[in-house]
């Protein structure tokens, strides 16, 4: 019936059904000149970690819109997955830039290897003796016969 010319694929990072239909509008419209009424979404498959247990650096090249003009940054986040970094990567435009996650456009991804790494806020976590407090411990029963819902004492919170 009409001529098919082509597909493009494009690869969005967001687990946000609705912010990835946008996204990918707004490229069509722009690399490509095609219209929400001329454009189709075929398929929408979401890319999966390899292993989402373990922590990785992700460096995300980025270009935003902001009240004054457009501005390319760079930005590192440790996350298990890159969508989890992607996340954070909005939010902390969102609260010290004051940009909306339509504004925001993802040039580049990559994972960062440790000593490639360039900023202080990744950077303090490559310390192979680190160590976190643990603020809050709560002692648990040893057995399920030993559980009850309603104890007649406070909870003892030590360190």
């Amino acid at each position: 019936m009409f001529p098919v010319e082509g597909f493009l694929r494009l690869r969005c990072e967001s687990s946000i059904n609705v912010l990835l239909l946008s996204v990918r509008r707004y490229f069509l419209r722009k690399l490509k000149k095609v219209k929400k009424s001329n454009g189709q979404v075929l398929a929408i498959n979401e890319i999966f970690e390899r292993n989402p247990t373990t922590i990785k650096n992700y460096g995300i090249w980025l270009r935003y819109q902001s009240r004054t003009g457009y501005h390319n940054m760079y930005k590192e986040y440790r996350d298990t997955t890159l969508n989890g970094a992607v996340e954070q990567m909005y939010n902390e435009m969102a609260s010290r830039h004051r940009v909306r996650s339509p504004c925001i456009q993802i040039i580049k991804t990559a994972t960062v290897h440790f000593k490639l790494c360039k900023r202080d806020n990744t950077k303090q976590f490559h310390n192979s003796e680190i160590k976190f407090p643990l603020v809050y411990r709560k002692v648990r029963p040893p057995t399920r016969k030993l559980k009850t819902t309603f104890k007649a004492s406070r909870p003892n919170l030590f360190m």
